[in-house]
């Protein structure tokens, strides 16, 4: 049997967050944005943010490491699936040849999830460069309606997808970063 951690967090104000409000980047003081996209890349913004805090601080033995067998998940693991599928759904709104797969085939995105520095840093970069570009290319679009690609996704439907996919594995993160070393908090 393996030692399980102690749960903790660092926050002293509200005791189920991560962070006290002052000390949380996501919190931001004012009006909520004006506007369905501003709203939506609000949100995206904030679940980008969550996963990257469930992952500081942690050494890349740590980040690697899996949850329960027979899966394949870690912190890291989803750190790369996520530059993977922001570099595919940017060949959703191509209609010219998509590029490649990032990490090659199925499921290598978690299997190439090793810990080691190299492996951790290629996946922060992959990650912000494939949001960057994504980002980028979507930024020419102001009507949610507007149909793209090859099977005329709404942008809409996109932006919806992308808060989907970050917000279900942020909800991971919140279970293996709790494996790793206690830590709790939303």
């Amino acid at each position: 049997m393996t030692e399980q951690p102690v749960r903790w967090t660092e926050a002293t104000v509200y005791p189920d967050m991560w962070a006290d409000p002052d000390d949380d980047p996501r919190n931001s003081e004012g009006p909520s944005p004006d506007g369905e996209l501003a709203t939506l890349q609000d949100y995206l913004t904030n679940y980008r943010l969550t996963l990257r805090m469930k992952c500081d601080g942690l050494a890349p033995e740590q980040l690697a490491r899996r949850s329960v067998p027979p899966s394949t998940m870690s912190l890291l693991g989803l750190v790369r699936h996520l530059a993977r599928v922001e570099r595919d759904w940017r060949n959703w709104i191509t209609d010219g040849e998509p590029l490649p797969k990032l990490y090659g085939g199925r499921d290598a995105d978690f299997d190439g999830a090793v810990g080691e520095q190299a492996v951790v840093d290629a996946a922060f970069h992959d990650l912000e460069r494939e949001q960057a570009a994504l980002d980028a290319a979507l930024a020419g679009y102001q009507d949610l309606g507007e149909r793209v690609g090859k099977d005329r996704l709404s942008i809409r439907e996109l932006q919806v997808h992308r808060i989907e996919e970050y917000a279900r594995h942020c909800g991971h993160a919140d279970l293996l970063r709790e494996c790793v070393d206690g830590r709790v908090g939303q």
